[in-house]
């Protein structure tokens, strides 16, 4: 009897979780949540969208738990500004960019990219928003193809819509994140290019506690589990201490 007078108790320290999650990260963090609920009380909801609409809902009152962003300029100003818990802040994966196209035909490769004349469009992620937009511009800067490539961006609010261009066809080949390419849902379509890092500045993903509670303190500790690092390799991240 006294163990079933403590399950309300226990009931009522479970809690729902608002988790804004980068576009380029909802696979992961789909296998990350499940495995979180598996092993808690608590339940996550998964929001998803661009860094930068995240945090400026953020600063508007949205009422969001845990912020896993795809940079970490955003993180970092929401604990300056005061809208995040201190302390909070760390980077939870590194981020790739990949060169993808929904047609086997079309072999994404340096030379694919180089040749302007063997597609029509390349979609990207706008990168005022988005990291791996500024990564896509800092490659395609790196290869002097910004001027080539006038009228031929196909530019999304943020990677996923990008990549949404190319799976639709609305664009040629887009410059996703890789972790997209590996998912289960478009592992065995097209064909891709892994862009090799030293094309762009490292994709450093920050993450940032909203609220203090035990749910978004467990949630923030699981981030740095095993268990997480295992799901990040597996989904074609880098680990924050540059293991791969």
């Amino acid at each position: 009897m006294a163990v079933l007078a403590l399950l309300p108790c226990l009931q009522l320290q479970a809690d729902t979780l608002n988790v804004a999650v980068a576009s380029n990260f909802v696979t992961a963090a789909e296998s990350i949540k499940q495995v979180f609920e598996d092993n808690s009380e608590h339940d996550v909801r998964i929001i998803r969208g661009s860094s930068g609409k995240h945090y400026a809902q953020i600063r508007n009152g949205a009422p969001f738990d845990v912020f896993l962003s795809a940079d970490q300029q955003r993180p970092k100003l929401l604990i300056q500004e005061g809208y995040a818990v201190a302390g909070s802040l760390k980077t939870y994966a590194h981020g790739r960019l990949a060169l993808w196209a929904a047609n086997k035909e079309q072999i994404p490769s340096l030379q694919y990219l180089l040749d302007t004349k063997a597609y029509n469009s390349i979609a990207i992620a706008n990168p005022r928003l988005a990291p791996y937009g500024q990564a896509a511009m800092e490659l395609l800067t790196a290869l002097h193809l910004n001027d080539r490539l006038h009228g031929k961006l196909v530019m999304g609010e943020n990677v996923g819509q990008a990549f949404q261009f190319a799976f639709s066809g609305n664009a040629d080949a887009g410059l996703v994140a890789y972790s997209q390419v590996l998912s289960p849902q478009v592992r065995n379509i097209g064909s891709y290019w892994l862009v090799p890092d030293s094309y762009y500045q490292a994709i450093k993903q920050d993450m940032v506690l909203l609220t203090e509670t035990p749910a978004s303190r467990e949630f923030g500790e699981f981030m740095s589990s095993s268990a997480v690092n295992a799901i990040l390799l597996e989904a074609g991240y880098f680990l924050p201490g540059g293991d791969r």
